[in-house]
C-alpha cells in the first residue's frame, strides 16, 4: 500500500531584496541547504509595483548550479557572456545550466499593467558536473504539456512525467519534477512520488490541506516540506488551490556556497571568486 507523505514543516516565504533592490519573497535559500537538497533556493518575485523590480539583477556570475525561471506575468530581458540575448515572457520557462561559469543579467519589465509575477528556483549540480559547459533551455508555453488529473486537476509539466506525458526538460542528473498544479474547490489530488526524494510544494493561489491529517489549510506564499513517502494527497479549500510542486534526488554532497556560486569545497569556492576578480572566470 502506498505511503502518503505527511507534512514535515511549513514556512511562509520572507520578504527580502536582491539584485539592485528587487523586492521579492524567499521561501528558502542560503541556510541549511541539506534540508532541501538538491534544491538550493526559491524566490517568489510577484509584484504589481514597477518600482519594486525595475532595478533588476545587473551583471553577476554563476557557477555550479542550474537556475529555473518561470514567468506567470510580465517579461524579463536577459543577456549573458555567451552573447545570448532574449526575453522571458508570460508562461515561459528559462532553464539555465551555469556549469563552469557564466555572467549574465536579468532585467524585469512587467506587463502592460505593471505586473511582474514569476519564480526562480536554484538546483544544485553534482560535483562531476559543476564545471560542465553552460547552456540554456528556453521553453515556451506551447512546449509545456498540460494534463488533466483526477478530480478536475490541471497540471502543467515543466519537468517530470505524468503517465505517458513527459515535460520538456529531461536528462537532469537529480531527476527533478517541477509541476504547476491547479485544483478546483474541495477536490483531492493524489500524486505519486519517488521514495527518498525531497518533495515540497509552494502555494501561489487559494489554499488547501497537504496531507490527510493536516489540521489546517496552507495558503498563498507558504512552503510545505513533505516527509518521505510514495505519494502526496492534497485537498483544495473552498476557493480552490494552485501550487508549484517540486521533487528531486538528493545529492548528499558537501556544499560550499557564497552568493551566486555553489561548489563542494571552500578551496573551489575561493578559486571561483579569485578567477572572477582576475578576469579568468569564463571558460572558452
Amino acid at each position: 500500500m502506498a505511503k502518503i507523505r505527511s507534512i514535515a514543516s511549513t514556512v511562509t516565504s520572507v520578504p527580502t531584496r536582491e539584485g539592485a533592490g528587487v523586492h521579492l519573497r524567499r521561501a528558502f535559500g542560503f541556510h541549511s541547504p541539506e534540508k532541501t537538497d538538491p534544491f538550493l533556493l526559491f524566490d517568489d518575485f510577484r509584484s504589481d509595483t514597477p518600482a519594486h523590480y525595475l532595478q533588476g539583477f545587473p551583471w553577476h556570475p554563476h557557477r555550479g548550479i542550474e537556475t529555473i525561471t518561470y514567468m506567470l506575468k510580465g517579461e524579463v530581458e536577459h543577456g549573458d557572456s555567451l552573447g545570448n540575448r532574449g526575453v522571458i515572457s508570460s508562461g515561459d520557462v528559462q532553464w539555465m545550466t551555469a556549469g563552469g561559469g557564466i555572467i549574465h543579467q536579468e532585467m524585469p519589465k512587467g506587463d502592460g499593467n505593471g505586473a511582474m509575477h514569476g519564480f526562480q528556483l536554484w538546483l544544485n549540480l553534482p560535483a562531476g558536473e559543476k564545471m560542465c559547459p553552460p547552456r540554456y533551455r528556453s521553453i515556451t508555453p506551447g512546449e509545456i504539456p498540460v494534463v488533466q488529473g483526477e478530480s478536475g486537476a490541471t497540471i502543467k509539466i515543466i519537468c517530470g512525467r505524468i503517465g505517458d506525458t513527459v515535460g520538456p526538460v529531461t536528462g537532469i542528473s537529480t531527476d527533478p519534477e517541477y509541476l504547476d498544479i491547479t485544483l478546483p474547490a474541495d477536490t483531492t489530488l493524489t500524486h505519486p512520488t519517488r521514495s527518498s526524494y525531497t518533495a515540497m510544494a509552494y502555494v501561489i493561489g487559494g489554499s488547501g490541506r497537504f496531507s490527510p491529517d493536516a489540521p489546517t489549510e496552507c495558503g498563498n506564499t507558504i512552503l510545505i516540506m513533505f516527509s518521505d513517502g510514495d505519494e502526496i494527497a492534497v485537498t483544495a479549500g473552498s476557493q480552490g488551490l494552485r501550487f508549484l510542486f517540486m521533487t528531486g534526488k538528493p545529492l548528499c554532497e558537501p556544499i560550499a556556497w557564497q552568493g551566486p556560486i555553489v561548489m563542494n569545497t571552500d578551496e573551489e569556492l575561493a578559486q571561483a571568486f579569485q578567477e572572477y576578480r582576475e578576469g579568468t572566470f569564463l571558460r572558452s
